[in-house]
């Protein structure tokens, strides 16, 4: 077992990584759901519609993330989900600065490109939350 920081890698941090990705993978779904329900069904622009599909699958996120993942009990909620939205804003930055280096600069392929962004992206998400969002 070794530690790092804050960090024990053992069994219960890697069942959490494990936990937290498969509700990244889960608000993947439900932005892509909510964006292109309100893009394609409503007619409302592809930014909007993009932003609320970011925002619903940030706030499934937290709470599965909170109950299930972290099995957080702390009553400040409105606190501790403030950090995790200012989190999850650092990392859609990231990875748009990403895509658009190693898309628009590099001329990598879009979707390759994306694919790296999210694997970046997706460490920098569990591991502010983690030490973060989720302490005490």
């Amino acid at each position: 077992m070794t530690k790092i920081a804050a960090i024990e890698f053992n069994n219960t941090f890697f069942f959490k990584f494990l936990k937290f990705g498969l509700v990244g993978f889960s608000g993947l779904i439900v932005d892509f759901s909510i964006t292109y329900f309100f893009k394609e069904k409503l007619k409302v622009h592809k930014y909007l519609a993009s932003s609320l599909g970011f925002i619903v699958a940030t706030g499934t996120n937290y709470t599965l993330n909170r109950f299930w993942t972290f099995n957080s009990h702390n009553p400040d909620t409105v606190i501790q989900f403030g950090k995790f939205f200012m989190v999850s804003l650092v990392g859609l930055a990231l990875s748009n600065a990403l895509i658009y280096l190693l898309n628009d600069r590099l001329k990598w392929n879009f979707y390759y490109a994306k694919g790296c962004a999210i694997l970046l992206v997706s460490l920098w998400n569990f591991f502010a939350n983690y030490l973060y969002t989720f302490t005490g």
